[in-house]
């Protein structure tokens, strides 16, 4: 077993019961003390679990705590490559694309390469910037007015009613978390209200998430799950996750993070 996949493993239990052991954990995945205590080390790096004597406990998230950019940026950066370069694969020469604020559509926008003849409609700074220095010349970017968030979001009236205008091929959208229930939902009151102008502007809806925004459950839901045309995740995700979004959304990707090709179910 690789050491994402115990990670992932030992993160979906503390997830489940709030609190792991590392004497369980060694009898549950057949590997060393050390070894054990190696995975809770990353995993606290990350900020996902609280270490604690004798194992670790899941770490509290308010439901309308929002980390900035920068916060964001260094968590999970091989599996959002992995998902971004899947979500890529999506996109057609010559279409318009909406593209949600987010260290994913982040991700996005930088492996959107040379797909000629796009336009790209967004809320975020950080996707605008990405695409403008990109030197493709038929590359329209539409950057939409607003008040800014911590994840350097434009959100409020006047970015709705820009997107309420718009009509879109595919939207891309960021998540804060996915859930069966909420949906898919963002800490932040404002940027949901924008979100859902940016979902209702598109024809297609592509939810980008990787597996640690299961189960995660922001103040406010941007879409139902049902509402998603296309889920798009990382092998890190949980069999019982994939299986309630295999019910509700249209269709789920896995992207591979050691083969980003993305794997359709």
């Amino acid at each position: 077993m690789l050491a994402r996949q115990r990670q992932a493993m030992i993160l979906d239990e503390a997830r489940r019961t709030g609190a792991v052991r590392v004497s369980d954990l060694v009898d549950r995945l057949g590997v060393s003390d050390m070894t054990v205590r190696r995975d809770l080390d990353v995993l606290a790096s990350r900020g996902l679990v609280e270490k604690v004597y004798g194992g670790a406990t899941t770490v509290t998230t308010m439901s309308t705590h929002e980390p900035g950019f920068e916060a964001k940026s260094v968590r999970q950066r091989a599996q959002k490559e992995a998902i971004a370069a899947a979500a890529a694969a999506l996109i057609r020469p010559g279409t318009a694309i909406g593209m949600s604020a987010g260290t994913t559509t982040w991700t996005l926008a930088r492996a959107l390469g040379p797909i000629p003849g796009l336009t790209v409609v967004t809320n975020s700074i950080r996707v605008a910037d990405v695409l403008r220095g990109s030197g493709e010349p038929d590359r329209t970017v539409v950057l939409t007015g607003g008040v800014r968030t911590p994840s350097d979001a434009l959100v409020g009236p006047v970015a709705v009613q820009s997107l309420r205008s718009l009509h879109l091929d595919i939207v891309f959208l960021g998540v804060h978390g996915m859930a069966d229930g909420p949906g898919f939902t963002t800490p932040n009151l404002t940027e949901s209200e924008t979100d859902r102008a940016l979902v209702e502007a598109g024809r297609k809806l592509v939810v980008l998430a990787d597996h640690t925004k299961w189960g995660m459950v922001g103040i406010s839901t941007i879409a139902d799950l049902t509402e998603a045309d296309v889920v798009v995740s990382d092998d890190g995700l949980a069999e019982d996750a994939r299986g309630v979004l295999r019910e509700h959304a249209g269709e789920l990707v896995i992207a591979q993070v050691d083969s980003p090709a993305g794997a359709h179910e």
